[in-house]
């Protein structure tokens, strides 16, 4: 019988492995509440502005979300990317307040109350105006609190406990205040002009709060019946045609626009029998007798009649005319060349009607008319339309205003009064099928009076509608408040020289300030020959003179601002902030007098806006005017004017008069919205931009890439998000994008969002195992290091330099790549890999551990706050791991400064070679692991042709067995063996079944010296 041999030792309890409570499981949805609750009882955000006073400021200025609903995936991108470039700026040392605000007025909130109303069968009118106006308030108070505690549930800091509110007495005072500067200079006219009008919410919307979508519409063309034309006697007795899509404004022509440079032709169009058709099938009774029916009409329609079309669109009219089937022939009598059409007349299809319709309608040369489609002809009528309304303003025609605030002609207009809505498809169809069988009354009217020459309800093309409402809207001329774009600003020569940029002259800018301002003129065109600046050359300017992230986003609000309409600042509703402006009944002109606007705003500021509707107004106007002598406006303020001033009671009240915003940063839409209100509000007041800088961003789809919808059952919940894998998922995921564009959000791009999460928190975790225990005894010298530390230490110094330079570019997807990249990369797959060995089994006091331990130390300072403005919750979780404290918070810390590598101290090693290298033998193990031959690296020797270091430094770079010179790169299994404590394969190593203590040399005296 022989003895069995005794197992071999067990190690283990000599080896140094990381320990740490820190969980790899995340746990974030329940953990991230609790640190928000310590947050709010050490009063992080407040303990902030205090440490950081007198530093450097950054003020990224907050846009307004309404306070009408559950946030959702825009709301949250938003604020998340908001509260990264805060914390990131804090980070860097300077003092970054970030106050929220919201937008309290206007449409959406009034129109949650009315569908209240509605569903009880109720009217707002039969509501006191101060009563309804304090539901408004408080259906807005209460989103105001509930979108607060999902924002800050995001991680989001700020001074919740004291936001801005456009409905605050003291915004609202200083929102009328705003309005009043513009009309003390000039700035401000009342006048009619097309606007885009909601008839269904019954009021003018500004072009930012209309959204396009797909439409099918009503096309006609229709025959006006030249009397005279004095170029082209031939034209008399002949039809000029004009084409519309929206049937609904024939009602209210006043004139024909014609191109001069266009060559229109006079043609006869016969049709032809489609049973003379070679092949023509009419085997279904059905369609022959359509076919026939058409033929019929159209021959009787067109026999006899010359039409006026323009030459190259004569034959897609007589397609438009004929139908699918029925064949028309084209003749063409001769030419006129457009200059011809000046001075002619044609008279309005129903002008048997007499009165309005009976007078004649001129030919005007339009430059806008081309002939790209229709028939090169367009019919004007000024309610309804910007172009049409300039054309006929200049040739002496006015709008009749037919058109009422519910989109219906009035009661008392002849032909169509109370007929129905002109949004309405059944008031405006052809009746040539589909929906609506039967012709609507315009149609039907203009068939009888044999003008309507085609008609299809087939025309597909986009059409703006209310974004709020989602009904279709129409241009209609009203009575509105405008600030002139194009009219000199007169600003005081001190606002001019703060605001002056390349753009504009000072001699051209300060030309003419002593002067009173000049009565407004009504078309607000820069009439008076001032050579002060204009409000779009001062924004203009401006543009210029900010930067603009991503840099293309200033060529498309330089277009904008370039091509935009005088501003339409009223509207036609009760939850807003009022225009405070006396108009006086005998001149037209508004009071401007500086004690009536002091008394205005003590009584704003003591009662917000419900003060005007309630003001006992001969008081405010004093003993120098009589009421009897002024109509008070009850208009309000279009909700882009109390968004565009909230610099003014955010910005400047909270920091200073003349202080401005470091930063706005909203959606890409608001290049047409928030950052054009403002530009254009502080350029009419200040004379320059209220902001250094504009970022936008994209929108958030679902993961295929498409709109979020309701209706489409796509929509991504942030609010659900955040409750099953935690608020920074969602923070890395905004990090991560490329924001700039549209970004995508869905189950699989979370999955990987969540993969990086992971990778990590494991650094974070290894970092805070690893360095358990250490103190300052331990640290080592950046001089005493070996060169792998230092060459680590260089990289991490590349990293920071990178992630300051993206951080102040703002290009955050960038610096969560680098900081992830060198996580997994740098640290994980290559350092921590390499030196675990070191950790696990060198001496506590030896010099590579200590330096190892040192540097670890150097990497979990840098990281963790690398990490903090991304991941607030964990890099707070991980801090306070380390270094647990009742008031402490990773949020208090600033940019780490890194130990200098002394500057003679060079690495003598090419360490990105060495990184190469190892993936090349790495590479070249793999086969003998998955065939078996190597159970692991540890048992693979290395032959090499080239030794940039020593044997023993490449085996422990590499992780493998024995490293040794040859001709080429080979590999073999080993012989020698493991040591039982570090599992190395080396020549001194005894096995115990031997006699040795089947341990390393080092591994024996570490464990002697233990």
């Amino acid at each position: 019988m022989t003895d069995t041999p005794p197992p071999p030792r067990d190690w283990r309890d000599t080896v140094f492995l990381p320990k740490t409570d820190f969980p790899m499981k995340a746990g974030l949805a329940a953990k991230e509440p609790a640190i928000l609750d310590r947050w709010a009882k050490i009063g992080v955000y407040d303990r902030l502005r205090e440490q950081r006073a007198g530093r450097e400021r950054f003020i990224l200025h907050d846009g307004p979300p309404y306070a009408n609903g559950d946030i959702h995936m825009g709301h949250a991108m938003n604020k998340v990317l908001k509260d990264i470039v805060v914390r990131s700026q804090s980070l860097m040392g300077k003092d970054a307040p970030y106050v929220p605000g919201w937008d309290c007025h206007g449409l959406p909130i009034e129109w949650k109350i009315e569908e209240a109303y509605r569903a009880k069968k109720k009217s707002k009118d039969e509501v006191p105006p101060t009563e309804f106006r304090q539901e408004c308030r408080d259906y807005a108070a209460k989103w105001v609190g509930v979108q607060a505690a999902q924002f800050a549930r995001l991680g989001v800091m700020g001074d919740w406990a004291n936001p801005y509110l456009t409905m605050n007495f003291a915004s609202e005072a200083v929102i009328a205040g705003e309005l009043l500067k513009f009309a003390m200079s000039g700035q401000l006219y009342r006048g009619a002009k097309p606007v885009m009008w909601s008839p269904v919410e019954k009021t003018a919307l500004a072009e930012a709060e209309v959204e396009y979508e797909d439409v099918v519409s009503t096309q006609i063309d229709v025959a006006f019946e030249i009397l005279d034309a004095p170029n082209a006697p031939e034209l008399k007795g002949a039809y000029a045609v004009i084409w519309t899509t929206t049937p609904w404004t024939i009602p209210v022509n006043q004139a024909l626009a014609y191109g001069e440079e266009i060559e229109y032709a006079i043609v006869e169009i016969a049709f032809i029998d489609p049973r003379q058709m070679m092949g023509y099938d009419a085997s279904a009774a059905e369609v022959l007798a359509r076919d026939l029916a058409r033929l019929d009409s159209a021959t009787a329609l067109f026999a006899g009649k010359r039409i006026l079309v323009a030459a190259e669109l004569a034959e897609s009219f007589a397609k438009r005319a004929r139908g699918e089937r029925v064949i028309s022939s084209v003749k063409v009598i001769r030419t006129v060349n457009g200059r011809e059409l000046a001075g002619a007349t044609a008279r309005h299809p129903m002008h048997h009607l007499g009165g309005f319709f009976a007078k004649p309608r001129r030919f005007l040369a339009g430059d806008f008319v081309t002939a790209d489609a229709g028939t090169g002809l367009v019919h004007m009528a000024p309610d309804h339309g910007e172009d049409d309304f300039a054309l006929c303003k200049a040739n002496g025609l006015e709008p009749v205003f037919a058109v009422d605030d519910a989109g219906m002609y009035r009661a008392d207009w002849a032909w169509l009064g109370g007929q129905g809505s002109v949004i309405n498809k059944k008031f405006v169809a052809a009746g040539a099928g589909g929906d609506f069988k039967e012709p609507g009354p315009i149609c039907t009217d203009l068939r009888a009076a044999g003008a309507l020459l085609a008609a299809s309800d087939d025309f597909a093309h986009s059409y703006p509608h209310s974004w709020r409402s989602k009904a279709k809207v129409i241009f209609r001329c009203t009575p509105q408040w405008f600030i002139p774009m194009d009219r000199a600003t007169n600003l005081s020569p001190s606002r001019l020289r703060e605001g002056l940029g390349v753009g504009v002259s000072a001699s051209d800018a300060l030309g003419e300030t002593s002067s009173p301002p000049p009565t407004p003129p009504a078309s607000g065109r820069g009439e008076g020959g001032d050579n002060a600046p204009t409000l779009r050359a001062l924004a203009l300017d401006a543009i210029e003179r900010t930067r603009w992230v991503p840099a293309r986003s200033q060529n498309r609000i330089r277009a904008m601002v370039e091509g935009r309409p005088d501003w339409v600042i009223s509207r036609q509703r009760a939850w807003g902030v009022p225009i405070p402006i006396y108009l006086n009944r005998k001149t037209g002109d508004y009071l401007r007098d500086e004690a009536v606007n002091d008394r205005i705003l003590a009584a704003f500021r003591e009662g917000g806006a419900d003060a005007w509707f309630a003001a006992d107004h001969q008081a405010l106007l004093g003993a120098e005017h009589d009421l009897a002598d002024y109509a008070v406006v009850t208009d309000i303020l279009d909700v882009w004017f109390d968004s565009g001033s909230t610099h003014v009671f955010t910005v400047e009240a909270r920091y200073g008069e003349g202080v401005r915003a470091n930063l706005y940063l909203e959606g890409s839409d608001q290049h047409r919205g928030w950052f054009q209100s403002s530009l254009l509000e502080s350029c009419g007041t200040r004379g320059r931009a209220p902001y250094d800088a504009v970022l936008t961003h994209g929108f958030a789809l679902d993961g295929n890439g498409r709109k979020m919808s309701k209706s489409l059952g796509n929509v991504v919940d942030p609010l659900k998000v955040i409750g099953e894998s935690g608020a920074d998922i969602l923070r890395l995921w905004v990090a991560q994008t490329d924001y700039f564009e549209d970004v995508r959000i869905g189950k699989e791009v979370l999955s990987g969002t969540g993969d990086t999460y992971r990778k990590l928190r494991n650094t974070f975790r290894y970092l805070l195992g690893a360095l358990e225990g250490f103190d300052e005894r331990e640290r080592v010298a950046v001089a005493d290091m070996p060169e792998l530390e230092r060459y680590v230490l260089g990289k991490l110094g590349k990293l920071d330099a990178e992630l300051r330079a993206a951080a102040e570019a703002f290009e955050f997807n960038r610096y969560t790549r680098a900081l992830s990249d060198f996580a997994n990369d740098d640290l994980s797959a290559f350092f921590f890999d390499i030196r675990k060995d070191s950790l696990y089994c060198d001496a506590a006091d030896s010099i590579k551990r200590r330096s190892y331990r040192t540097m670890l130390d150097v990497l979990f300072h840098a990281m963790v706050r690398y990490a903090a403005p991304i991941l607030c919750f964990t890099a707070e979780e991980v801090w306070q791991a380390r270094f647990p404290s009742d008031d402490g918070s990773v949020h208090f810390l600033e940019w780490p400064e890194l130990p200098a590598i002394p500057a003679d101290l060079k690495l003598g090693t090419d360490w990105d070679g060495v990184r190469a290298l190892r993936e090349q033998v790495t590479e070249a193990i793999e086969p003998l692991r998955r065939e078996k031959t190597v159970r692991s690296s540890l048992e693979a020797e290395v032959t090499l042709p080239d030794l940039p270091l020593s044997p023993d430094a490449l085996a422990e770079i590499f992780i493998s067995g024995q490293v040794h010179p040859g001709e080429s790169l080979a590999i073999t299994r080993t012989e020698k063996h493991k040591c039982g404590r570090c599992w190395r394969h080396l020549p001194e190593v005894v096995d115990e079944v031997a006699g040795g203590s089947g341990l390393c040399n080092r591994c024996a005296e570490v464990v002697q010296h233990a």
